[in-house]
């Protein structure tokens, strides 16, 4: 039987709480989001490092750059160093709400507003705005990413054009459940695409998403319980899918009401790494450049269903958290 690739994927991003006296508020908001310094340790990017290097497991780190266009290359090269020191992937990210933050000039016209989505420009600026960042990260230390995700997954047909442009040819921004019918790139909106699909020439890598008594959710670690992961997860060997993307962010083992460690998403994150240990047979967790990228397909499966006991279990643990 053939393994399914996992791909266990960070987005790393740093978000300053407001936008007003940015330069007073950075510094704090840079340990918050990186080192997540808790009473029990540092629970931001170093633990999940950590936890995915301790079971053997290679992650892919979608690293978030255009803010160092403001506050300098240092912390980004912080941030690469930490993911390429302990033997993980970098690849690109970006979030387009920075670029009215920057005082060195990205585009021909600064925006005068906050463009919250990198779908919101034109192609053109679509592909400055790419090949700044894939420049940016490489002068920080990372290889050339070859693979990339959209902030908040916006994105568009022209977001593809840009990437292309860019000599990227994996992109991994469609979540079915955060606006992926909206990019446009789904000729049927009937179709939930779950597998590795052209465009063009280019690989689209969605998110995975599967089914609940709920509806459709995304395979994200504050999403979803273990059980439900270890469920879809073993539908996709059983069905002989050839991927697997899971979502989490270098924030989602803290509780962001207060920065906190999340101890049920800890638990969730670390029973998912013992289980991927424990059935290397099975699956393979790894990265896109490590091997050639999943196949695309020429049509697209539904989405795997994880059951009712996935669900409920969920459903109190969600309960416990908010209390």
């Amino acid at each position: 039987m053939t393994k399914v690739k996992v791909y266990f994927t960070v987005d790393v991003e740093i978000w300053p709480g407001a936008w007003d006296g940015l330069d007073s508020r950075f510094p704090e908001a840079f340990r918050r989001y990186i080192y997540g310094d808790t009473p029990q340790g540092q629970y931001g990017l170093p633990m999940t490092l950590r936890v995915l290097s301790e079971h053997g497991l290679r992650g892919v780190f979608y690293v978030e750059p255009l803010f160092s266009f403001r506050f300098g290359l240092a912390p980004l090269q912080e941030v690469v160093g930490l993911v390429r020191e302990a033997g993980h992937e970098v690849q690109l990210h970006l979030h387009t709400e920075w670029v009215d933050e920057i005082t060195e000039p990205l585009l021909p016209l600064r925006p005068q507003r906050k463009m919250q989505h990198l779908c919101y420009f034109s192609r053109e600026d679509q592909q400055r705005l790419i090949g700044h960042g894939k420049r940016r990260l490489i002068q920080a230390g990372a290889d050339a990413p070859n693979a990339f995700r959209a902030g908040s997954f916006r994105f568009d047909a022209k977001t593809l054009d840009a990437l292309g442009s860019n000599d990227i040819h994996i992109d991994s921004s469609y979540n079915h459940c955060s606006d992926g019918p909206r990019s446009g790139i789904v000729p049927s909106l009937k179709v939930v695409p779950v597998l590795p699909f052209r465009v063009g020439e280019m690989l689209e890598h969605p998110v995975t998403v599967f089914s609940t008594p709920a509806g459709l959710r995304p395979l994200q670690l504050t999403a979803c319980s273990f059980a439900e992961m270890e469920r879809v997860l073993w539908g996709a060997a059983e069905r002989g899918d050839s991927s697997v993307v899971v979502v989490s962010h270098n924030f989602e083992l803290l509780d962001r009401r207060d920065f906190s460690r999340d101890a049920v998403v800890v638990r969730r994150f670390e029973g998912l790494c013992r289980f991927l240990r424990q059935n290397t047979d099975t699956f393979d967790c790894g990265t896109y450049s490590d091997s050639e990228p999943p196949f695309a397909v020429g049509s697209q499966p539904p989405p795997l269903r994880s059951g009712w006991s996935g669900w409920m279990v969920r459903t109190l643990e969600q309960v416990r958290r908010r209390m």
